[in-house]
């Protein structure tokens, strides 16, 4: 629903302490015993207030070996105030269609664009709200809690099209799961990259 993440963005900006790391994330990526040296807090306050700052999907977090690395999420802070202003003026224009009704002619359109008949992926779309539709079409489709081998989420993307190497990346970079050395799992719903933030 539109306004539990707006209320979501504007939760997770309401601490100084968050609002700190995404300054210093401004200036590039940094890994938690980075963050909590510069701002003078213990690595557990940054690991408390990273995943806060992740479920608003405004941040991104790389592994390592057993150092998590994070980076600002530059589409969603940028968009998330476009969508709280879209959310409270909506109305103001007449009415029209909710927002989750244009959410969902949107999703609708993409799948039926960028998807063949057999349900292979017939390009990758460049623009970023589509592509993010695109990958939580396919990625829905994997098991929640089974742990994939690399050869398997090859063959799973394989299904849809043949560049699994890209489509791979785009998987763990916008949050829809998680790699651990060759073991890849679908990460929490809550946790993927949200298109409907987006303008």
């Amino acid at each position: 629903m539109q306004l539990d993440k707006v209320v979501a963005y504007h939760k997770a900006l309401a601490d100084p302490t968050r609002i700190r790391m995404l300054i210093l994330l401004a200036g590039g990526e940094l890994n938690g015993g980075e963050l909590a040296e510069r701002l003078s807090v213990t690595p557990a306050t940054i690991t408390h207030h990273a995943a806060k700052l992740r479920e608003a999907s405004l941040i991104n977090e790389r592994r390592e070996k057993n150092t998590i690395y994070f980076s600002l999420n530059h589409y969603f802070i940028q968009n998330n105030a476009a969508a709280t202003a879209d959310l409270i003026y909506r109305k103001a224009d007449g009415g029209g269609e909710t927002m989750e009704e244009k959410n969902e002619a949107l999703r609708a359109a993409v799948i039926r664009n960028f998807f063949a008949a057999d349900g292979r992926l017939k390009s990758i779309p460049s623009q970023l709200k589509k592509k993010l539709i695109a990958l939580e079409h396919m990625v829905s489709r994997l098991e929640k809690g089974r742990v994939y081998t690399e050869k398997e989420i090859n063959e799973f993307i394989k299904q849809y099209h043949d560049d699994f190497a890209t489509l791979r990346r785009e998987f763990i970079m916008h949050q829809f799961m998680f790699r651990d050395k060759d073991a890849y799992e679908l990460n929490p719903r809550e946790l993927w990259a949200s298109w409907e933030a987006l303008s």
